[in-house]
């Protein structure tokens, strides 16, 4: 007894201090929980829809009073979740995506403006039922437009701003393997480039490619797709073509560059070889070559007598 006695009040300190750090643990998850930028959530689903919990930080992207709005109207997420995404919502709140995989949505910001948004959410099931979801969202502006900077410089020629050899091969494939549509090509080649590089230097060269690229780059389109394959060479590949809409964007071409040598100061020489194709599916290969093997015809009968870009001529 009296040894129980002497250990009491030390094991009370000792329960006192546990007591003391649990408190002071739980004091500092719940400040780190309500400053941080990323926010949690408790919606339920069922009997009813609605929040049960929204962190604090959830204001710093939808203003003050956001998370009061957000308890009085449960359907505040589905009106400003931006029009894409909003079946993602439908199928999160009715448990059918794969909740494994990051959600990624977009919302109207309290400046009226979209930000995107990863989410990680758990679905909450009682006896079998869907009861509620639980979360934590990050904003991912920054991540997104790092993608998309990434997906430009991968796709886009560092030197014009158009279309590059990668997604020229992109769309070749995909033309190629898996969509079967009417389709032409045209393959663009600049003449004398090299006698410019040789008496003007490289930046001259690099010019009249950057100025050959704008032009062009006017015709592009949903269904059109210009891209630069590599030196002086440029590639069009039209979608849901016919051999006559091919025809007539080569004349268009060569009045463009004729009205565009009608006023400059340097001329631009190009020949243009196209071929068409009802069928893509296996079949890209077979039209890229005679397109080149076209062009290569046009630059033979231009050769020694090119002085304007209305001398133009293609195969028919």
């Amino acid at each position: 007894m009296s040894i129980a006695c002497l250990m009491l009040p030390l094991l009370y300190r000792r329960w006192e201090n546990q007591k003391k750090k649990i408190i002071d643990d739980q004091k500092s998850f719940v400040h780190i929980i309500e400053n941080t930028r990323d926010f949690l959530y408790y919606f339920q689903v069922y009997p009813k829809r609605e929040f049960k919990y929204l962190s604090p930080s959830a204001e710093h992207f939808f203003g003050e009073g956001s998370i009061e709005r957000a308890f009085k109207n449960s359907d505040i997420p589905f009106i400003e979740i931006h029009p894409d995404d909003y079946h993602i919502l439908e199928k999160k709140v009715k448990g059918e995506l794969n909740f494994d995989e990051s959600i990624v949505q977009r919302w109207l910001d309290k400046n009226g403006e979209y930000r995107y948004f990863e989410e990680y959410a758990t679905p909450i099931y009682k006896n079998g039922t869907l009861v509620a979801i639980q979360g934590v969202l990050r904003n991912i502006d920054d991540k997104i437009q790092l993608e998309k900077e990434l997906q430009y410089q991968i796709s886009h020629d560092s030197l014009t701003g158009i279309y590059n050899r990668e997604y020229f091969d992109y769309k070749f494939e995909q033309f190629d393997q898996t969509s079967n549509i009417p389709i032409a090509i045209l393959i663009c080649d600049l003449d004398e480039l090299k006698y410019m590089n040789d008496h003007f230097g490289h930046k001259e060269g690099d010019w009249i490619i950057m100025e050959t690229a704008r032009l062009l780059n006017q015709f592009s389109s949903d269904m059109v797709t210009v891209a630069r394959l590599g030196g002086d060479e440029f590639a069009l590949i039209l979608e849901h073509s016919t051999e006559k809409t091919a025809k007539e964007l080569i004349d268009q071409i060569i009045m463009e560059f004729i009205n565009y040598n009608e006023t400059s100061k340097r001329e631009i020489k190009l020949s243009i070889g196209f071929s068409f194709e009802e069928n893509s599916l296996g079949n890209m290969t077979t039209i890229f070559s005679k397109a080149d093997k076209n062009m290569y015809q046009a630059k033979k009968r231009n050769k020694n007598r090119i002085s304007e870009v209305k001398h133009l001529r293609y195969p028919i």
